[in-house]
């Protein structure tokens, strides 16, 4: 028996109670932590994150089997869950801790994102503003935000409004990529 190797991927698409609720069903996938990405102060929290003071986008890191799903297939699927076209904002969700990024763990990576960027640039009818950053450090959120919609689910108004849809979108679009 071999041992699994996984890579890692570090996404910034909005809240990160969406898109840690996409991943944790995608097949291949085999952990996903809600965290902090990004920013230039040394330590990261909730509070800190939401005042805008640290520039750290709120992120997910992905741990996945490369063997099963590759960084392109994760991409693909970055690009249609979330409006990569805004700057600092999705939804109702407004400042830098909202930004859309990648932010790459090699070489390999960043040529994967900036190729996938162009070719998601046709399903937008606005520019893409995502930022493409090579990863430095990881700040894991809080243990209330990790598998949030797994746990709270339609409990939260917030989660029946918009990760609800956004999950019923992922379903119906990606079949082939579930658990």
């Amino acid at each position: 028996m071999t041992d699994q190797i996984l890579e890692t991927a570090t996404l910034g698409g909005g809240c990160f109670w969406c898109t840690e609720a996409v991943y944790l069903e995608t097949r291949g996938v085999v952990s996903v932590a809600s965290g902090y990405s990004g920013g230039k102060a040394e330590t990261a929290n909730y509070e800190a994150v939401c005042s805008g003071t640290t520039q750290h986008a709120e992120v997910i890191q992905i741990q996945f089997d490369p063997s099963v799903i590759s960084f392109a297939d994760i991409l693909e699927i970055f690009w249609h869950t979330h409006d990569p076209t805004t700057l600092n904002r999705q939804g109702n969700d407004v400042g830098p801790q909202y930004r859309s990024v990648i932010f790459y763990h090699d070489e390999n990576q960043r040529e994967v994102a900036e190729r996938s960027k162009m070719e998601a640039a046709g399903l937008w009818s606005d520019p893409i503003v995502t930022e493409i950053s090579p990863f430095e450090t990881f700040y894991p959120a809080e243990q209330y935000h990790q598998d949030y919609y797994k746990k709270v689910g339609d409990r939260n108004p917030y989660c029946t409004y918009i990760i609800s849809p956004k999950m019923e979108k992922f379903r119906k679009q990606f079949p082939e990529k579930l658990k």
